[in-house]
C-alpha cells in the first residue's frame, strides 16, 4: 500500500532521491537567484526582467518565476539551491497581491536557510506591497540586501536602470556568498 503524499520510488531511483534530499538539506547556495513575482499590469514583470538581466550580468543564473503561472512548489524547488530570492509584488488595496502572500506563507512554513533576499514592485498610490514582503522575508531570517525597490506606475528607463543595478548587487552578493561557503 502507498500513501497519497507523493510518488513511489523504486529500484535505483531510491539512492538518487535520498542523495537529492541530503543535498537539499544542506541548503548550500549555488550561483543562482530566483526572481519570483506577481504582476497586475506588467510593470512589476518588467522590473523583474531588468533585475534578472542585472543578475545574469554578474555570471549568476537568474530564474524568473511568475506567480500564478508557475506552481509554488516548482518555485520552492528552484530556491532549494539558490543563493538569493527576490520577490516582486505590486501593491493592491494597500497589500501584496494574494498570490504573493500565498507563496510567502508556503515558503515560511518550509523555513529556508542561507538566502539573500530583496523585494521590489510597482504601485499606484501607496506602495506597501514590497515592504510587507520584505518584512516577511526578514522574519524568516533571510539576509535582506537592501530596502525594497519600488516604482510608481510604469517603470521608465531610470527605474529599469535601478532594477538592473539591483540585479547586479544581488548577483555580486550571491557570488560572494558562494565563495565564502566553500
Amino acid at each position: 500500500m502507498a500513501n497519497d503524499h507523493g510518488p513511489i520510488w523504486r529500484g535505483d531511483m531510491i539512492d538518487q532521491i535520498i542523495g537529492k534530499y541530503v543535498e537539499w538539506s544542506y541548503q548550500k547556495p549555488v550561483k543562482k537567484a530566483v526572481v519570483a513575482y506577481g504582476t497586475m499590469w506588467n510593470s512589476t514583470e518588467t522590473m523583474a526582467r531588468a533585475i534578472g538581466n542585472g543578475i545574469w550580468s554578474k555570471g549568476v543564473s537568474a530564474k524568473l518565476e511568475p506567480f500564478g503561472i508557475t506552481h509554488r512548489s516548482d518555485i520552492i524547488t528552484e530556491m532549494l539551491e539558490a543563493g538569493a530570492v527576490c520577490i516582486g509584488t505590486p501593491t493592491m488595496n494597500n497589500e501584496m497581491l494574494p498570490v504573493v502572500a500565498d507563496f510567502l506563507c508556503y515558503m515560511k512554513g518550509l523555513k529556508p536557510k542561507n538566502l539573500i533576499g530583496a523585494t521590489f514592485g510597482s504601485y499606484g498610490w501607496s506602495g506597501q506591497g514590497p515592504k510587507i514582503a520584505a518584512d516577511i522575508l526578514a522574519s524568516m531570517k533571510i539576509e535582506m540586501l537592501e530596502q525594497p525597490l519600488r516604482h510608481v506606475y510604469v517603470p521608465d528607463q531610470e527605474a529599469l536602470d535601478n532594477c538592473y543595478a539591483l540585479g547586479e548587487r544581488i548577483g555580486a552578493a550571491v557570488l560572494e556568498k558562494c565563495e565564502n561557503s566553500d
